[in-house]
Order: structure tokens, then C-alpha cells, then sequence
């Protein structure tokens, strides 16, 4: 992973991968399954029954789903085949949260690898 940032409706990466389908396969079942579980864990989480509900709702619209849907089945993969290009998608991808108005500046958006004191970390190779 070389950048990402964590909107409270989606998620963008730049990943580098044999195969990215199967990272983003593995990472969305591996994410839903557990938000799930600390959606139903949380006794504080006031929208409990409305989110499970609508999880619920959604997968028998989906065949692999049996009990719930979280994530949406698409995503947009873009190959970044230049310096140039890798840069814009990075700057891009981190004005996100400044864009929506959630921050003042990228590097405030703890859920982002522009912000230094974010949640996760990025190594730089």
C-alpha cells in the first residue's frame, strides 16, 4: 500500500499487487466481517437494529452474501503507469477529506497516510 485515505462512505487505496482482485476480496471480507461483528458487539451503537437490518436487506440481492452485505460488489481499479500519474492519484486521493470539508488541511485526516499521526502507516520503500 502506498497511500490511501478512509471516507466515512468509501475507501481509496494505491496498491501494488500480483493479483488485486484477490487483495480486494480478502480485505473486503475480512473488514466486513469484522465491522459486523463490532457493530452487533457495541451496546452504545444507537443505529444497531437500522444498520443490520439494511446489511441484512441488501444481501439477498446477492447470491455470495448469505447473511449480510456490507460492501458494494464494484470498485475502479486504475493502473498508474508513470511517475507523473502516481503522484496526481496520490495528492488527489488525499485531498478527499479537504474537498468534503471534514478537514482543514490533508494532513489532519487521521484516516489517511497524508496525516503522520494517522491510524495505520505506510511504509515508504
Amino acid at each position: 500500500m502506498y497511500a490511501y485515505v478512509i471516507m466515512p462512505s468509501h475507501i481509496h487505496a494505491i496498491l501494488q499487487a500480483p493479483t488485486l482482485a484477490d487483495i480486494t476480496t480478502d480485505f473486503k471480507a475480512h473488514t466486513a466481517r469484522a465491522i459486523l461483528k463490532q457493530i452487533e458487539a457495541n451496546p452504545s451503537e444507537s443505529r444497531k437494529e437500522w444498520l443490520m437490518h439494511m446489511f441484512k436487506y441488501y444481501a439477498k440481492y446477492e447470491a455470495q452474501n448469505k447473511d449480510y452485505q456490507f460492501w458494494q460488489k464494484t470498485n475502479h481499479p486504475t493502473e498508474l503507469t508513470n511517475p507523473e500519474m502516481f503522484q496526481q492519484k496520490v495528492d488527489y486521493i488525499h485531498s478527499y477529506p479537504v474537498v468534503a470539508g471534514l478537514v482543514t488541511d490533508a494532513e489532519y485526516w487521521r484516516y489517511s497516510s497524508a496525516c503522520i499521526d494517522g491510524y495505520l502507516k505506510v511504509d515508504e520503500a
